[in-house]
Order: C-alpha cells, then sequence, then structure tokens
C-alpha cells in the first residue's frame, strides 16, 4: 500500500486515491463497489484493521448484506470520512441511527457507535421505534447502557414519588394548575389509574401509608369541592343552561373517579362512610322543585355512584354499622324508586332523551338491596318490605326475593321459639 496516500486528504469514493474497494455483495451476489482508503479504515475500525493486518489481504474486501440493511452499510462506509464532531450530527432519524449502531458494533468501529448511542439515548422516540431499539440494543452489549437506562424500571422510592404527585394533580390537593387546567388534571387521573392497573409495584403502592394519606387528602379534597358546587347550584340563575349542568358533572365525575381508584386501594370504606354521611344533603338538592325537569345527567350519574356504594356495602366489601346500613338503604330506595319509572318515562317519548337506567345498573342495584335488606335485623327488613309492597311503584327494585326470605325466616323464628318453650315446660328438674 502506498504509504504517500496517508498524508493526503481522503474523500469516499475517491477512485484516483483509493487502495482498497469495499465490495457490498447482497443475497444473490450482485455486487456494488465502493473506493475507500486503507488509513480509514484501519484507524476507525478494529474488524478492517484486523482483516487489511493479514499477509495475504488483497485491495478488494467483500461484504454480504441484505436488502434491509443495505442503506445501513453505505451510511456507515460514509461516516468513517467524517470527523467525529460531525457523526453526530449527521443522523437524521431513530431507524437510521439503530441500523448504523447494529454494524458499528459488528465493524467493531467504537467512535460510530458512541455517537449512536449518544443520539438515540436523547431523541424522543415512537412507541414503533422504542420496539426496534429494544430488540436492537438487547444484541449490543453493555454500551447500550445509556439507552436502556431511559427505560429500566425505577425503583419503588421514585416509583411512590411519581404515584402520590399524580394523585395531587388529579384530586387538585395542590390547587388549579394553569394555564393546563382541566387537561393536566385528567392526564393525571389516568396516569394514576394506569400504574395501579399496569405497574408491577402496585401492590406495595397500596400498601404505603403515605400513599394512603395523600388518597383520604385527595377524597376530602373533591367531596368538599362536590358539595361546595352542589350548595350553589339552587342559586344558579339559569337552572337551564349546559354550563351549570357542567360544573356540577364535572365535580361528581372526579368523585366517581376517587371512588374507582379507592376501590383499587382496599380504602372503598372512606368513600362509602362520606357518601352514606352526605346523602340526605345530596337529595336534599337534587328533589328540589327547581330541579323536577333538569339535570337529568346528574341525577343518572347520581344514582350510579350510589350503586356502587350499595355494591359495596350489600356484597361485605365495607363493613358498616347497622344503623348506617339502614339509613343508606331508606335514604335511596324511595329517590332510586321514583326516578327509574321517571327516566323510562322520558326516554319513550321519542325525544333523544339520552339518560336512562340501564339493564346492568338496574340488575346491580336490585341485587345490592336484597342482600342489604336480609342483612338488616328482622323487624327493619319488615318496614322497609312493608314500606316496598305499600308504595305505588312496586315493580322496581324487585325485592319479592327478600320478601320471601323474610317471611321463611320469621316462621322458622316462631317455630325455634315455640319450640324452645315447650322443652322449657317439660324439662325435669334432678337432683
Amino acid at each position: 500500500m502506498d504509504t504517500a496516500l496517508q498524508t493526503k486528504p481522503c474523500r469516499f469514493g475517491d477512485k484516483n486515491t483509493s487502495d482498497i474497494v469495499i465490495c457490498l455483495k447482497n443475497r444473490e451476489g450482485i455486487p456494488k463497489r465502493f473506493f475507500s482508503h486503507s488509513s480509514v479504515l484501519i484507524n476507525k475500525s478494529k474488524y478492517f484493521a484486523n482483516r487489511l493486518s493479514h499477509p495475504g489481504s488483497n485491495n478488494c474486501i467483500d461484504i454480504y448484506c441484505s436488502e434491509v440493511n443495505y442503506d445501513h452499510h453505505v451510511n456507515l462506509l460514509r461516516l468513517l470520512y467524517l470527523p467525529t464532531d460531525s457523526i453526530l450530527d449527521s443522523f437524521d432519524s431513530v431507524k437510521s441511527a439503530v441500523g448504523i449502531l447494529q454494524l458499528a458494533v459488528v465493524f467493531q468501529c467504537e467512535e460510530i457507535a458512541c455517537c449512536c448511542i449518544q443520539y438515540l439515548e436523547a431523541v424522543p422516540w415512537e412507541d414503533k421505534e422504542e420496539e426496534l431499539i429494544l430488540k436492537a440494543v438487547s444484541k449490543v452489549g453493555p454500551i447500550a447502557m445509556p439507552i436502556l437506562a431511559r427505560i429500566q424500571p425505577v425503583d419503588l422510592a421514585a416509583t411512590k414519588d411519581v404515584f402520590v404527585s399524580a394523585v395531587r394533580i388529579a384530586t387538585s390537593i395542590a390547587g388549579p394548575c394553569p394555564p393546563f387546567g382541566n387537561e393536566l388534571k385528567t392526564s393525571a387521573q389516568e396516569q394514576v389509574e394506569f400504574m395501579l392497573g399496569e405497574d408491577e409495584d402496585a401492590p406495595l403502592i397500596i400498601a404505603d401509608e403515605e400513599v394512603k394519606s395523600v388518597l383520604r387528602m385527595g377524597l376530602s379534597q373533591i367531596y368538599s369541592s362536590f358539595e361546595k358546587e352542589l350548595s350553589s347550584l339552587l342559586l344558579e340563575p339559569d337552572l337551564v343552561s349546559e354550563r351549570a349542568e357542567e360544573k356540577i358533572l364535572h365535580s361528581l365525575s372526579d368523585l366517581e373517579w376517587m371512588c374507582n381508584i379507592l376501590g383499587k386501594m382496599d380504602l372503598m370504606k372512606d368513600f362509602v362512610a362520606n357518601w352514606a354521611e352526605s346523602s340526605s344533603n345530596v337529595l336534599g338538592v337534587v328533589e328540589n322543585n327547581k330541579l323536577d325537569s333538569f339535570m337529568w345527567g346528574l341525577k343518572i350519574k347520581l344514582i350510579e355512584i350510589t350503586a356502587k356504594v350499595l355494591e359495596a356495602v350489600g356484597y361485605g366489601n365495607v363493613i358498616l354499622p347497622t344503623p348506617i346500613r339502614l339509613t343508606l338503604l331508606k335514604t335511596w330506595l324511595p329517590y332510586i324508586r321514583k326516578m327509574k319509572p321517571l327516566l323510562d318515562s322520558k326516554g319513550s317519548e321519542g325525544t333523544g332523551f339520552p339518560y336512562k337506567m340501564s339493564e346492568d345498573l338496574c340488575q346491580s342495584i336490585e341485587g345490592a338491596m336484597v342482600t342489604l335488606v336480609l342483612a338488616l335485623p328482622s323487624n327493619d327488613q319488615a318496614d322497609i318490605l312493608a314500606d316496598w309492597m305499600g308504595a305505588e311503584q312496586v315493580r322496581y327494585p324487585d325485592l319479592s326475593e327478600a320478601f320471601e326470605v323474610w317471611c321463611f325466616r320469621t316462621k322458622s323464628a316462631k317455630r325455634r321459639l315455640v319450640e324452645g318453650l315447650d322443652g322449657a315446660g317439660n324439662a325435669t328438674v334432678s337432683l
């Protein structure tokens, strides 16, 4: 090889100064020749340095490639001729950088490989690109750690900090977040749900007392906001306006979100206790004459949330004292019994009325109420069933199953009492 060539500037593809030809061949063996320079190849690639150091090496090096990575081979050869500070600026896409990185590792081009990693570590990735990167770096080895550091699992403390921060934003504990407003709040709520459903650290987060404390603060904040909006509802000058209903529905939507979250955090009892305590006040506003013909969205949403509360209590997921269970049932049973035919009637008018109790919702409420009734003392059961049968609308909810069980238990209890008395009268006293 002519040593004089090493002192001259080398340009990729310059046939006049080239002393080595790189021959790229595809599967069909069709060659594509690239005029190169041994000084550049030896300096930038350990692979080419080893090939050219063999005594029997010739001036042509064959490299086999596929159609998929052909362009990456050409780009790698071009990058060998660039100064180090220009390599990074030459990348134009994640896909190209990944392809070049894989080849840079194969051909032991450490300088180019480092630039590829630096580029990939810094630029944003789309979902498909992330999959491509993960697949590629798994074959690259330890040098790809800066890339993997971006997506590797964080420790529990960091996960908890992110979760707590998201809860604070989702529940407005830290106040509003201008200029993002509700968009940031909604995004935080979605992130909290995702972390509870998909994160493998979720069980540890759920058990953490600090997290529970922040959630209770969030519940208090959301309840306070809801009660404030509800109490000011009757003061609205225009109850027909969409804005009036939108405000209260937004607050109620936050409350429903919190109900779902607390159910996953084993804190549903906190939500149910608050709901039971505030139910009378809530219905005191909603059943006001001013709202007789308005706020149907609010009314159906209240029933949907109440259904979740009734299920939690009725099926024993939340344990409450008898007086609270009785009050909860006596508060909501008359309202739901009144609203069901009213909503059905509005929906049958053919005016596109969108608010109705779905079949699943009706079955959920009915099943929960039956179990709630049967878990009460017999005299309380009798009062509720007597009121239910004496109402104009007996068809829903159908408590006939609870009535049948009550009748059977009552007869059994009387029989046991009589048997017990007869046994006591016939008993003999022996000394």
